[in-house]
């Protein structure tokens, strides 16, 4: 007996677990194919046996790699072979073949070829720990145009080549950089062309987290970049004030005003955060639209803590401030502490509804809901920045 697709849509909703809707797959023609399309729109590839075996039935099998949407692949050199709860209709036959794990080389020598199936992919997130990064060269001939990619790659001439084919791509992170500016010229034998992203690549570019300040340099201009999350390299103050001039003359060149602005630093200072701090109220392209701002030391003392927030009441639509309490002694630990710093904050900027208390690489995050300061225990700090 046939069903209508509507009733097969929402029993493989309601179905437990992977491994039961690889099951439902060889019920009947009506169940595998809207179970084979919740099976493989959304893959988390973490174990190397099982994402080799995936990622062969994959290559062999176009029509499965046309349906995945988001894949994230999660590769650790520490990894070892074997069994986890990544469950297709592929089987693990291949995992129970050799006691020895796979090498490095053949775990993305197995990736390469899914990747070039997967033309639909629109969500890619590839993280890699303990293992040797330079590896974009598995993005070579991909098809595919993405809305967010998050890499632990290398920067190199296969990141770059690939990023140079992205028109759609809006959500980016990337961990490393090297500013062509400053690489080693090749030699008159190379055959590597010089690692530049074109100016019309990327133009729909919004939100952009990096490691360096570097980076954003090179890729805030001409973009329409409205959430920015980048770290200052510098140390020396000096360095410092002039590493943010050029990231705040660059930020002037996006073709859209920043909503979010989230830099991290070494070592915070309280002379330095006025720094930043006068910079975004200077600065047209921050000053306007500003939602989210950190990190920024808030200052001990009365009589500069009041110039602090003097200087955030230019920020007319902020909702959301990072602020460095770690050298104040007593720290602020106390919920009392936090929700008294909070509505003296307040008190100057009462667009604020949210701060975040950043202590040792602790986060305490208060928010203001009816008028009342909150410990809010479900606000992931880590992507606060980018949905405000």
């Amino acid at each position: 007996m046939e069903l209508s697709l509507e009733a097969y849509r929402n029993i493989v909703k309601y179905v437990g677990n992977r491994s039961d809707i690889a099951m439902l797959c060889r019920v009947s023609k009506g169940f595998r194919y809207v179970a084979q399309r919740a099976l493989y729109n959304t893959l988390y590839l973490r174990n190397v046996r099982s994402t080799i075996s995936l990622c062969g039935l994959l290559a062999r099998e176009p029509h499965l790699a046309t349906l995945v949407d988001a894949l994230t692949i999660s590769f650790s050199g520490e990894q070892e072979g074997g069994s986890d709860d990544d469950s297709s209709e592929s089987g693990s036959d291949e995992g129970e073949a050799s006691s020895q794990p796979p090498s490095v080389s053949e775990y993305w020598a197995a990736v390469a070829p899914a990747l070039r199936q997967t033309v639909r992919l629109r969500y890619l997130n590839i993280h890699i720990h303990n293992s040797d990064t330079a590896v974009a060269w598995i993005l070579n001939n991909c098809t595919f145009h993405l809305r967010s990619f998050h890499c632990d790659l290398d920067w190199d001439m296969h990141l770059v080549s690939f990023l140079n084919t992205q028109p759609d791509l809006d959500d980016l992170y990337i961990l490393d950089y090297k500013d062509p500016n400053h690489a080693p010229q090749p030699t008159v034998s190379s055959t590597d062309s010089p690692i530049r992203l074109l100016p019309s690549a990327l133009p729909k570019l919004s939100t952009l987290e990096c490691t360096f300040s570097e980076a954003a340099v090179a890729l805030v201009p001409g973009r329409p970049v409205t959430h920015l999350k980048s770290c200052f390299s510098r140390t020396r103050l000096e360095e410092k004030q002039a590493e943010v001039s050029l990231l705040f003359s660059k930020i002037k060149l996006s073709t859209r005003r920043l909503k979010a602005l989230d830099i991290a630093d070494s070592s915070y200072t309280e002379t330095f955060s006025m720094d930043l701090l006068q910079h975004v109220i200077r600065t047209r392209a921050t000053v306007t639209e500003l939602r989210y701002l950190g990190t920024l030391v808030l200052p001990i003392g009365g009589q500069e803590r009041l110039q602090f927030y003097g200087l955030l009441m230019r920020l007319p639509r902020v909702q959301c401030v990072e602020v460095e309490v770690t050298h104040w002694e007593p720290p602020p630990s106390a919920l009392t502490a936090f929700r008294a710093l909070t509505l003296e904050l307040r008190l100057y900027c009462p667009t604020v509804t949210r701060v975040v208390f950043v202590y040792e690489f602790d986060r305490t995050v208060i928010s203001v809901v009816d008028g009342l300061c909150v410990l809010d225990h479900d606000t992931s700090t880590d992507i606060l920045w980018s949905e405000i």
